[in-house]
């Protein structure tokens, strides 16, 4: 009985969430590495068809670093990043669009549909959804950011109660093919949804003061403060600033939480506590 009761208190902590987030857009990215354990992936894939059960719609952007990388040493092709950027020349954009836009993309749309759901995989380049151009002139090869999200695509799928789950990888007006940052990416969709929430499962707790104590919530003024003064740095910085862009474009909350907890995503939107750290305006 008491574990009954426990169960029930859960249930009604998360009841003003459902209610409130109801009919509303969560963009969800899903880094690289939680494609490395089979047991989170499927339990994200499971929250995320808990989330459309109750009448969100979540729609999925998901990256694959480790996985891209682990492909190109076996074909004996050498990784080089500046700046945190991939260079992507011919041999790597056909390496990325393989595993992001093949292997990964198709096994978490098969973990959601195996979990009850009904997912679609997509790529920017389908109804050249995500519009996109070289970064620094095309010095770093096929590396892009994106110019345009066309939401018709998305809308329409989720309004045929489907889920979409988006690799990034975008396409300019010619044909040619761009390797965009997964987070950036996220926040582009989020921005031209207009999305409730964006939600970055990574592989680091959250938000972290210079003393290193954790902030579940944080201003979208101070945050930037923090960066001038060198607080957040690193490859927080960029997960940041796709966060306040996303804000700025409408985006009600945006979110950075740890994916390597089991159901993080669903003890981060329907408690009160929260698990990462809340980004707001």
């Amino acid at each position: 009985m008491e574990r009954a009761l426990e169960l029930a208190e859960i249930l009604i902590e998360a009841l003003p969430y459902i209610q409130s987030f109801h009919h509303k857009i969560l963009v969800v990215k899903l880094g690289g590495k939680l494609f490395q354990d089979p047991s989170l992936l499927s339990d994200c894939a499971r929250d995320l068809v808990l989330l459309k059960a109750v009448g969100m719609d979540p729609v999925v952007v998901h990256g694959g670093g480790p996985q891209v990388d682990r492909m190109l040493d076996r074909l004996g092709i050498q990784a080089k990043k500046v700046n945190g950027l991939r260079v992507t020349d011919e041999a790597t954009m056909e390496v990325v669009e393989m595993v992001l836009g093949g292997q990964l993309n198709r096994e978490l749309v098969m973990q959601i549909n195996l979990a009850g759901g009904k997912a679609v995989g997509l790529s920017g380049k389908d109804s050249m959804m995500m519009l996109a151009e070289a970064v620094e002139e095309g010095k770093l090869g096929a590396v892009g950011e994106i110019t345009k999200v066309d939401c018709g695509l998305i809308l329409g799928l989720l309004k045929n109660g489907l889920i979409p789950v988006i690799a990034p990888i975008g396409v300019d007006e010619q044909g040619r093919i761009y390797n965009v940052n997964a987070d950036t990416a996220a926040g582009s969709v989020a921005s031209a949804l207009h999305a409730e929430k964006l939600v970055l499962l990574t592989d680091v707790d959250g938000v972290k003061d210079k003393e290193g104590k954790f902030l579940s919530s944080l201003q979208a003024g101070e945050a930037n403060k923090m960066i001038k003064q060198g607080a957040i740095s690193g490859g927080m910085i960029p997960k940041i600033k796709c966060c306040l862009e996303s804000l700025r474009a409408g985006v009600n909350k945006a979110h950075i939480l740890d994916g390597r907890v089991h159901h993080s995503l669903l003890l981060e939107i329907f408690t009160d506590k929260g698990l990462g750290t809340e980004i707001y305006l």
